[in-house]
């Protein structure tokens, strides 16, 4: 078998109705697929206005909103109709891109039809509960999240540190690496638009901090006002630019300083724009796997302030494209930070290092990886091989 005899049925509980690095990584996927001659149909709910056009054809699952969150929608299952669909499709592959439950759904019917099923890692779920009062559910989670792992053929991380963690996790004998790509034109110090910075009231030395992604509580927000309100004590000159929305908007404007500019959604160039005329990036979260804001930044030639966590350890290299940080050490990150504030030679330095680093990831060589991987892992099942994850 080789790409264009594929057929794969991807599942999705959110395949383009929220804009967000992991939706626009599996349509650039499902795009390089077809692109290969690659047969591809999405299984996900559907929204009448959604954030991008999907690349192939969604079939729609149904799913109600979730209470507090409704721009996330909880699948119900997979129904009869739609599981005529999936026969008549004929996958070779399933594809799982959320441990939810439509995907223990579709795990559960590759086993029944013997069909097999790889999953991507996109979040660490196993955190969220800490952002939301519930940390001590972490080690629950955790256990659905192995049970649910360990039922597919292989599972596949966006960056070794991630992978690392999974494997010490126990959550599969069988990890590859499914990474992201960045596109370079789009994403590049040429986008850098000093009239933009000055329509935004930004003046042309002044050190821009900005933050980039969903404005949600697991994104580490608390760090990130925390760190500016250290920086605000040490008479740093600086501003704050916020790229991105989300619910948890209205308690960031409310912890942030007054002059703070919140730039709402960008995409496309607007968006190369908008972090190209940034002078550094912080990313305080933790649950990131790759880290998709971070690599755009680093091709738009931003140094970057992390979080020491999974994903940021596979792009940062501490001290030579930006610091890495141990999570909520709130004035190390903003000692970081007043370095390329104060210092545009280490600025320039750690970004132009930055900038070299992302020129190593393509889309395309990153999705022919994956696509390796499916390869092998149906060849495994041909040859009469056994998933090492389950019993026989």
């Amino acid at each position: 078998m080789d790409v264009s005899d594929l057929r794969v049925a991807l599942f999705s509980g959110n395949y383009n109705y929220v804009r967000d690095g992991a939706n626009q990584a599996l349509n650039r996927l499902s795009g390089y697929l077809q692109n290969q001659g690659a047969k591809v149909r999405i299984y996900s709910p559907k929204s009448k206005t959604p954030a991008f056009p999907s690349t192939g054809k969604v079939v729609g699952i149904p799913a109600i909103p979730i209470p507090g969150r409704t721009e996330y929608r909880v699948p119900l299952g997979i129904p009869p109709k739609i599981q005529r669909d999936l026969k008549e499709f004929g996958a070779s592959i399933f594809h799982v891109a959320i441990p939810e439950f439509l995907g223990h759904r579709a795990v559960t019917l590759a086993r029944a039809w013997d069909i097999p099923v790889v999953a991507s890692v996109h979040t660490r779920f196993e955190t969220y509960p800490r952002y939301y009062g519930f940390a001590f559910l972490e080690p629950v989670v955790e256990g659905v999240l192995r049970r649910f792992y360990r039922r597919c053929d292989a599972i596949f991380a966006p960056s070794e540190s991630m992978a690392q963690v999974l494997r010490e996790q126990r959550m599969s004998y069988d990890v590859g690496i499914w990474s992201r790509g960045v596109d370079t034109d789009i994403f590049s110090i040429s986008r850098r638009d000093m009239e933009w910075r000055r329509s935004l009231g930004v003046a042309d030395d002044e050190p821009l901090i900005c933050f980039i992604g969903r404005v949600v509580m697991e994104k580490g927000l608390d760090v990130f006002a925390e760190t500016i309100d250290v920086l605000r004590r040490r008479n740093v000159r600086a501003r704050v630019l916020v790229i991105g929305d989300g619910p948890a908007r209205p308690w960031f404007e409310s912890r942030l300083p007054p002059d703070t500019i919140f730039a709402g959604f960008q995409r496309g160039e607007d968006l190369g724009r908008a972090i190209a005329s940034s002078d550094m990036l912080l990313n305080p979260s933790v649950t990131e796997t790759f880290g998709n804001v971070t690599l755009e930044a680093m091709a738009c030639g931003l140094p970057v302030v992390a979080a020491r966590a999974t994903g940021s350890l596979s792009l940062v290299e501490d001290g030579v494209t930006g610091r890495l940080i141990r999570p909520g050490a709130n004035e190390q990150f903003a000692q970081a930070l007043q370095l390329y504030c104060e210092n545009p030679e280490a600025r320039a330095a750690a970004g132009a290092a930055g900038r070299l680093v992302s020129e190593r990831y393509s889309w395309d060589a990153v999705n022919q990886a994956l696509v390796e991987g499916y390869l092998r892992v149906i060849r495994h099942r041909e040859s009469g091989g056994h998933p090492v994850n389950r019993p026989r």
